[in-house]
């Protein structure tokens, strides 16, 4: 299977967002194995959950492909968007993060999580089993993202808008 950086082929601006995309991951994977330390039932599943929410948008907005940023595309660039998130079987790109599609990830990487969940009550061994599974499956939800973002890139490079930092806005020119 393909890296995302092997899937950018050689794209500079998408190696870029894949780059800081990877750095957010990890930062956020870092919290999340933080989380699986503690041995509180459901802790580090809301946590995950609580930083799944909030790292897709992130990386989606590095590509240019954040809820908010489609929205601010005219209808036929919007719609073409979205097809290519379909063609590619991109699960989260430009969507809301509803809990019916946390149900979903948690699904793609379901052993983990419940190894995770037995291991944090065995003391010290368990609980750093716990945080290098949870830190493992937090990376492989949001590397597989990644790679969504850039399948979807690829497939739709002429319809997507740069990439917008937060201090950046949306001229109507670029609608």
């Amino acid at each position: 299977m393909p890296t995302a950086i092997e899937l950018a082929q050689g794209d500079p601006k998408l190696i870029a967002a894949i780059r800081r995309s990877r750095s957010l991951l990890r930062r956020k994977a870092l919290i999340g194995a933080a989380a699986s330390t503690i041995p509180l039932p459901g802790l580090d599943w809301a946590t995950d959950a609580a930083l799944l929410s909030r790292l897709v948008p992130l990386i989606s907005a590095e590509f240019g492909l954040s809820l908010t940023q489609l929205e601010k595309l005219g209808p036929q660039r919007r719609e073409g968007v979205q097809k290519a998130a379909a063609a590619v079987g991109a699960l989260l790109v430009g969507k809301l993060i509803t809990r019916e599609l946390l149900l979903a990830l948690a699904k793609r990487v379901g052993v983990r999580m419940t190894a995770k969940q037995a291991t944090k009550y065995v003391p010290m061994a368990g609980q750093a089993v716990s945080a290098l599974l949870g830190y493992a499956a937090l990376s492989t939800l949001g590397e597989q993202h990644i790679k969504d973002c850039v399948r979807v890139a690829i497939a739709a490079r002429h319809l997507l808008p740069p990439p917008i930092d937060s201090d950046t806005k949306l001229t109507n020119n670029d609608k």
